[in-house]
């Protein structure tokens, strides 16, 4: 299932390897390269079709100044703050309390719940897109931050809570019996034993379902039609047909957008990377 590791005496197969590794990372760089490298060319580099070549001027901070001054990208910006941070905060209470149920307490329906759970993972973004409308149309929520929040939460639950159910399952029975013992409640139990202990589980969750809705874009059109609502990725469309030959606004908030994702995996990688690991070593 998983490919064989290749043996030290192998000089020429490990060699081999590494250049193929090399090679695949060079081109899967090659398109983040050239945009980082138009959003330095000058306009009359743009202008003048120098697109490829090396700029013969350097416009780095005139680009990224005109992203925020020009364009309405820092309104975008903020509105995508306002509808990933409350959409994560939400996932990650709802997941954690239904892996935590769902894990830890057997009941009639118990398995069908949490298939539902899953099985929506599975359904296409394109089948709800219609209803889901209606519904925001009929609670007067179209065209709001609130609609896409009240979707991402709705929508990413169902991949959250499988991930911390499987997480929360493999933790010791013996913790849950001794905060029993002691007189603990199950909210208790949650918040002192069980929410510690997953911590790692709950960063990597966190980034993932970041970097999920940050980058949302199909939803980001649907639901929202005006600029003073619109995320970074819709809005980032809207520049591509307001400055259709300014490529190097274009591209430099294209690297804008992709900033916070990257920079919050930097900052929680130790705990990114425990947290998907968590679970490896345990039977």
């Amino acid at each position: 299932m998983y490919p064989r590791p290749i043996p030290e005496a192998a000089v020429w197969q490990r060699r081999l390897y590494v250049f193929a590794v090399v090679i695949v990372l060079l081109l899967w760089l090659c398109p983040l390269f050239a945009i980082i490298l138009t959003s330095f060319r000058s306009t009359e580099d743009v202008m003048g079709g120098n697109l490829w070549g090396w700029p013969t001027g350097i416009g780095v901070i005139d680009n990224y100044t005109a992203v925020f001054t020009q364009t309405p990208m820092a309104r975008y910006f903020l509105n995508s703050l306002i509808i990933t941070i409350p959409s994560v905060i939400g996932v990650l209470a709802l997941s954690t309390l239904a892996g935590y149920v769902l894990s830890r307490y057997r009941f009639r329906g118990n398995m069908l719940i949490f298939a539902l759970f899953v099985g929506g993972n599975f359904l296409p973004h394109q089948i709800m897109m219609i209803p889901v409308r209606d519904l925001m149309v009929q609670l007067d929520l179209i065209d709001t931050t609130a609609a896409l929040i009240i979707f991402h939460i709705a929508f990413q639950t169902g991949f959250a809570t499988l991930f911390m159910r499987n997480f929360i399952a493999v933790l010791p029975d013996e913790l849950f019996q001794a905060a029993r013992a002691e007189g603990a409640s199950p909210f208790q139990t949650l918040v002192h034993v069980a929410i510690p202990l997953v911590r790692p589980a709950l960063a990597a969750l966190a980034i993932l379902i970041f970097t999920f809705i940050w980058n949302d874009y199909f939803w980001a059109v649907v639901l929202t039609v005006s600029d003073s609502v619109k995320p970074v990725t819709a809005g980032l469309a809207n520049l591509r047909g307001e400055w259709v030959s300014a490529w190097n606004l274009i591209s430099a908030g294209t690297i804008v957008v992709a900033v916070p994702p990257v920079v919050m995996f930097f900052l929680m990688q130790r705990h990114f990377i425990a947290g998907l690991t968590m679970g490896a070593v345990k039977g």
